[in-house]
């Protein structure tokens, strides 16, 4: 495997590989870009078919948070890691402290927090051992804790905002909202969408997650091969990457995507692509930031989590610039942050934290 010749190597300044016989911890970190401060990005626990599956995965994922943590303003780089295992059965306090010597390792050149397959409790095992890592909790009025709130509440706000662009709606009510995956920050975007009167349909690998979302907030279940080509306003993928490409885009219904998902254009002919079939796209590292921006502020320390909302409170703006820009320049809304993001990473110059 030539890590050099993949596709999704994008000039990534570190790609390490850990890995702790003892604990059978298997785990890489990619460190895409360090321009504007030490790289931070969740670490993702999945059981990939294979290591190249999972290099792939750490690849497209670190460069996301590098643009994702530029557009939101934050002093922070972008880096990811995954650990190789399934998260249902793997998972142990030893293996989580054995991953938190692999990061203590790299110095702070990456600061690591949770995603999907980890949690705040597992975070709290890797501190054992390296001080670079955030979502641990916090305080009330702090910032800090988990995530996934934060970054359903972000997801919420930037679909507003979509729906204001494309639908000339300035509230909610009645509009027809399907989520793809009802998992930590799927539930909690369902709870603020069904408070705003929203009509949910909602589909997970996980039966009990969808339970849970139907008998509490009246959604529909759907099965999960059909929620994509669902006939509703605005499909939110809240799962996993790669579900918006050449088979799926002509099916879709929805005049809008804004979800939580990172990595949700499979390449990026797939954003002109969802631009010819006038599908509204809110590029996922725009939208998803509320996650990134709690856990930075937890990090960097001295903030509220008034402060934290107030920030995330931004995404919108953001978001309607890119879609202003994208309708005047006649360009796909992915391109148009690619292109913002690159420019601030740009200006940031290098400065490497090692």
């Amino acid at each position: 495997m030539d890590i050099f010749a993949m596709p999704d190597f994008d000039d990534h300044e570190l790609v390490v590989f850990g890995r702790d016989a003892a604990t059978g911890l298997r785990s890489i970190v990619a460190v895409h870009s360090t321009a504007l401060g030490p790289a931070a990005g969740g670490c993702r626990m999945w059981p990939y078919a294979s290591t190249a599956e999972a290099v792939t995965d750490v690849l497209r994922l670190s460069r996301g948070m590098s643009y994702k943590n530029a557009l939101a303003g934050l002093p922070f780089g972008g880096g990811k890691a995954v650990i190789i295992g399934d998260s249902r059965t793997a998972k142990t306090p030893e293996l989580f402290e054995a991953y938190g010597r692999f990061i203590d390792s790299l110095g702070g050149r990456y600061v690591t927090a949770e995603d999907v397959g980890t949690t705040l409790s597992d975070m709290q095992q890797v501190a054992r051992r390296t001080r670079f890592v955030s979502g641990l909790g916090a305080r009330k009025g702090e910032a800090g804790g988990d995530p996934a709130p934060k970054t359903a509440l972000g997801v919420f706000l930037g679909l507003k905002a979509a729906a204001r662009f494309r639908l000339g709606r300035s509230d909610l009510e009645g509009l027809r909202v399907a989520v793809q995956g009802v998992g930590g920050v799927g539930y909690h975007l369902c709870r603020l969408l069904a408070a705003e009167g929203v009509t949910l349909r909602v589909a997970d690998v996980r039966p009990a997650a969808v339970e849970r979302v139907r008998d509490e907030l009246g959604a529909a279940a759907v099965s999960v091969e059909s929620i994509m080509t669902e006939d509703v306003d605005v499909l939110a993928p809240c799962a996993l990457g790669a579900i918006l490409n050449a088979h799926t885009i002509p099916l879709l219904r929805a005049r809008i995507v804004a979800g939580a998902a990172n990595n949700q254009l499979a390449t990026d002919e797939d954003g002109r692509a969802l631009q010819l079939a006038g599908v509204v796209y809110a590029p996922d590292y725009v939208i998803n930031a509320g996650g990134i921006i709690s856990v930075a502020r937890e990090y960097l320390g001295n903030a509220t989590e008034a402060q934290v909302t107030a920030e995330i409170q931004g995404i919108p703006a953001r978001l309607t610039e890119i879609f202003e820009r994208a309708r005047r320049e006649k360009v796909p809304t992915s391109a148009i942050a690619d292109t913002m993001a690159r420019e601030r990473i740009g200006r940031g110059g290098t400065r490497l934290v090692a």
